[in-house]
């Protein structure tokens, strides 16, 4: 390749990223318009890495080892890591014991998806509005190694079941 070449695609790329993290920034609905020296492409924001298509009640397992069963997939919007959410969720450790959980109190939480263990930011990408998951969380991707006493030990794995309500 040319030099001319590759600084025109090294442009191009930076440009993009640019424009990408811009637009999420500043307004994450708006298409994003990349520029090169001799045309212009418009694209609209990714909405995050491609998801394969759920089956419901099949468990699945990521990279990081979060475990998710589809209960119910929606149709709706998904959240991004920095978008805020109204959910439904029951937390539970291994043994049953409940923890937390919203459907015991009778309202949904809402809450920034960025704000919360990284198993939910995980997690939560992966459904869509109206979805309802159950997780099975390691504890590297919850409350780690020291848990957060009273009522998650260390190194505890969890279980939540959640419903997205809607991406705010």
């Amino acid at each position: 390749m040319k030099l001319k070449q590759i600084s025109t695609t090294l442009t191009v790329a930076a440009s993009s990223v640019a424009a990408l993290f811009l637009s999420s920034c500043l307004n994450k609905d708006a298409p994003i318009v990349l520029q090169a020296a001799s045309a212009t492409t418009v694209a609209t924001e990714p909405a995050g890495p491609a998801i394969p298509a759920a089956v419901v009640g099949q468990t699945y397992t990521t990279a990081s080892g979060l475990q998710y069963r589809p209960m119910r997939i929606g149709k709706g919007k998904r959240p991004r890591s920095f978008d805020k959410v109204k959910v439904h969720y029951h937390g539970t450790l291994p043994d049953g014991t409940v923890f937390d959980s919203s459907v015991q109190r009778g309202e949904p939480s809402s809450f920034p998806l960025n704000g919360v263990i990284s198993g939910w930011t995980e997690g939560l990408q992966l459904m869509q509005e109206g979805s309802k998951y159950y997780f099975t969380i390691p504890h590297y991707l919850a409350y780690g190694l020291e848990g957060f006493p009273p009522k998650i030990g260390p190194k505890q794995t969890l279980n939540f079941e959640v419903e997205l309500i809607e991406v705010l």
